[in-house]
């Protein structure tokens, strides 16, 4: 089953030629990662508009060494669908391109777990994979994906879905990156902004799932990506993620000048 896109022409521009300048805005100014780079294992990326988040978004993924292959996870916002919902094959299409679904890998993933399953009711309305796949395609024509909305909050199941997809990713015939979509904070002060955003990277920087999962809870951080990354970042510690690091940082305060009501916008390199 096909997806056309829900957003084109309100979180980023409808037109493919637009589309193209506008993601080359994003990426550009960033050096590419050297071809002996270590491959990226997670990138996590913001999924806003692209005049508040494109930057931050762009200059990530730009600096990222990504495969091919992405394992795409993503917050539900509708609350439609399955709790894990994987999109189990066809295309996503995006202004002028069209990006495969790897309906192989997205069959083994939708079934290593009773709390997984092939869903499209999900992703039909949800913003969070689409705004930021234009990214990925510009930047690797190739790129195939697997896309999943992840709503699930208990953390056990979490543990025992990533325990579950580790092994399925280490013997995938390429190698699988992983990208998690999130914004952070939501709607508070520019400085209450930076200092629950900063708990909540602080956790995911370290490679601790429990302690982003846990701070985000405890402080009500209203990251809406904690889930898939909590889950992204289970999945990278499994496939041996040694290092994380803070990519890019920035609020929609910078664009709008108001300091008081902002969201923030954080980019995350896991190697």
């Amino acid at each position: 089953m096909d997806r056309n896109p829900v957003v084109a022409g309100q979180f980023y521009q409808g037109n493919p030629v637009g589309l193209r300048r506008e993601v080359e805005a994003c990426m550009s100014g960033v050096d590419a990662p050297p071809a002996d780079a270590p491959r990226t294992l997670l990138a996590m990326v913001p999924h806003a508009g692209y005049m508040f988040s494109g930057r931050v978004c762009g200059r990530t993924l730009a600096s990222a060494n990504l495969s091919s292959t992405i394992l795409m996870l993503g917050p539900n916002h509708t609350g439609r669908g399955q709790a894990i919902a994987v999109w189990p094959d066809g295309h996503w299409f995006i202004p002028g391109s069209d990006v495969p679904v790897l309906s192989e890998l997205a069959s083994r993933i939708a079934s290593c777990h009773p709390a997984v399953s092939a869903d499209t009711a999900a992703h039909a309305m949800e913003h969070s994979l689409e705004v930021i796949l234009p990214f990925l395609a510009f930047r690797d024509p190739g790129v195939g994906i697997v896309p999943v909305a992840v709503s699930e909050h208990r953390f056990t199941v979490l543990e025992e879905v990533a325990a579950a997809i580790v092994p399925i990713l280490a013997a995938a015939e390429a190698p699988v990156s992983i990208v998690v979509s999130s914004d952070m904070s939501h709607y508070v002060s520019r400085q209450t902004a930076r200092t629950l955003d900063t708990a909540a990277l602080d956790a995911a920087v370290a490679l601790d799932p429990r302690g982003l999962y846990d701070v985000v809870r405890e402080r009500g951080i209203t990251m809406c990506g904690v889930l898939p990354m909590t889950l992204g970042l289970m999945i990278a510690k499994g496939l041996g993620a040694r290092e994380g690091r803070l990519a890019a940082y920035a609020t929609s305060g910078d664009v709008t000048g108001d300091q008081e009501q902002v969201v923030g916008y954080a980019g995350v390199l896991v190697h």
